[in-house]
């Protein structure tokens, strides 16, 4: 009985200490980024690649693409220097 226990034990701290590690590795792919807040702060932008954080707290927001968007504007009634 006593060994069960300390099997069920040691199964709950391996399944914490994986997760742990989960939660602290964070890939980055290319072309993006993202932001980590530490208890509330703004920390630091995590680049492209392998980063780590400090599970529990940091908080990690989504990604943000860094790629170039383009965006139609409506065309300028008005003639300037430039448009001529």
């Amino acid at each position: 009985m006593e060994a069960s226990a300390f099997l069920v034990a040691g199964v709950i701290v391996a399944l914490l200490a994986v997760f742990t590690v989960v939660r602290a590795v964070r890939i980055v792919p290319q072309a993006r980024a993202r932001n980590v807040e530490r208890l509330g702060r703004y920390l630091r932008t995590l680049k492209p690649g392998l980063n780590l954080v400090i599970p529990y707290i940091d908080r990690v927001y989504p990604m943000i693409d860094l790629r170039e968007q383009v965006v139609s504007f409506k065309p300028q009634p008005v003639i300037t220097e430039d448009n001529l």
